[in-house]
């Protein structure tokens, strides 16, 4: 049974045309977040004896059952127990690129490696540990951003 919600609702099985979702976990004791994505499946193209053309073999992944690849988060979800977080779906994505960008966008709007009020500690590929980030440079990013 799957403990993703989206637009209020749990949802059991994956979309049409979807290829993955940007998520929210939320740990409900403390209100530390954290963002990531992850895809319904994955297709790879298996060569076939005596033919040409190689096969499209699609697998469904562990989505209904994943709960972040945050090791500190998921030992949290285990001492705490996982009633004791929300587990959202923020935006489902059609395409792999789609939602890559758009975890990856959200990363970077809330700083999420300089918040110490999320588990994340990076941005795609790139760790970042625990970055400090000082006044006068928040003070120019919220120039910026406005």
């Amino acid at each position: 049974m799957s403990h993703w919600l989206y637009e209020g609702k749990k949802l059991l099985e994956a979309p049409e045309g979807v290829f993955g979702f940007v998520y929210l976990i939320t740990n409900l004791k403390t209100n530390k977040k954290y963002i990531g994505r992850k895809y319904f499946g994955s297709t790879r193209r298996v060569k076939v004896k005596g033919k040409k053309r190689r096969k499209v073999v699609r697998k469904d992944s562990n989505w209904k059952d994943y709960t972040g690849s945050s090791k500190e988060l998921n030992q949290d979800i285990k001492t705490i127990g996982k009633l004791h977080f929300q587990f959202k779906i923020l935006i489902l994505g059609k395409t792999k690129g789609q939602v890559n960008y758009l975890e990856e966008n959200l990363h970077h709007r809330f700083h999420v490696p300089s918040n110490n009020s999320f588990y994340n500690d990076c941005i795609g590929p790139r760790r970042f540990g625990n970055v400090k980030i000082d006044k006068s440079v928040k003070q120019i990013i919220t120039e910026i951003v406005g």
